[in-house]
C-alpha cells in the first residue's frame, strides 16, 4: 500500500465511519510508525479529509422540568440537587463539598480543586440556608 491508500483509508475514517479526531490521529500515527519503523518507507505529506470535532451542547433544564424533578426528591437528595442547580456545582464538586467550604455570613461556597484543579467561589442561594 502506498500513500494513496493511506490517504483513502483516513478519508474513509472521517467520511464513512464518522470517527473522532482522536481516533483518526491514532490511526495515522500507527500507520506512520508502521511504515517508518518496520517497512522503512517514508510517508510524505498526506492529503486526506480530516475528521470534524463534534460540538456537544450542554443539557439545560427549564424551570418547569427542575420543579418536576424536585417534586420527586426528599431530604439530602433534594438539597444536593438544589445546590447543584442553584450554584452551578458539578457532581464531583458537590460530593467533595465540606461544611468549612460554606461561608454563611457572606453567602459563598468555596469550591476547592474543581474542574482543571482550580479553586473558585460561587454564591449560596438564600433559600437553601435553612436546609
Amino acid at each position: 500500500m502506498g500513500e494513496q491508500e493511506v490517504e483513502a483509508f483516513h478519508s474513509h475514517l472521517s467520511i464513512d465511519r464518522s470517527c473522532s479526531v482522536n481516533t483518526q490521529r491514532i490511526a495515522l500515527n500507527a500507520l506512520v510508525y508502521l511504515y517508518r519503523r518496520f517497512l522503512e518507507v517514508e510517508v510524505g505529506a498526506l492529503q486526506f479529509t480530516p475528521a470534524r470535532n463534534h460540538r456537544r451542547l450542554p443539557v439545560v433544564y427549564s424551570r418547569d422540568e427542575i420543579a418536576d424533578i424536585l417534586s420527586h426528591l426528599r431530604g439530602v437528595y433534594r438539597l444536593q440537587v438544589e445546590l447543584m442547580y442553584g450554584t452551578g456545582l458539578r457532581k464531583a464538586e458537590l460530593l467533595s463539598l465540606r461544611v468549612k467550604d460554606i461561608d454563611f455570613s457572606s453567602n459563598n461556597i468555596f469550591v476547592r480543586g474543581g474542574k482543571g484543579n482550580k479553586d473558585r467561589a460561587t454564591m449560596l442561594p438564600q433559600e437553601l440556608v435553612p436546609s
